[in-house]
């Protein structure tokens, strides 16, 4: 029987964080005006900001679960490599 080790804290973080801004992307795609609702209109109605924002979240999530899937993949060698 192999044991496995849990996957490493930064592993845990980057997927942790990959979901949040995920999660962030997607409720600002359907919530366009969501900026707007704390009283403030910093790109004066042309919605430009509300739309930067979620395509700066969904890469950040693309990269971060990229990442997290490398350090789980690692993790897990190093496991076997052990066992």
């Amino acid at each position: 029987m192999t044991r496995t080790r849990p996957p490493s804290r930064r592993s845990l973080l980057e997927t942790v964080l990959a979901l949040a801004a995920a999660g962030f992307a997607a409720l600002a795609a359907v919530w366009p005006d969501w900026i707007e609702s704390f009283g403030v209109d910093p790109d004066h109605g042309d919605g430009s900001l509300e739309w930067a924002i979620p395509v700066v979240l969904a890469v950040a999530a693309i990269v971060l679960g990229v990442v997290a899937r490398r350090h789980w993949r690692v993790d897990r060698a190093k496991a076997a490599a052990e066992g």
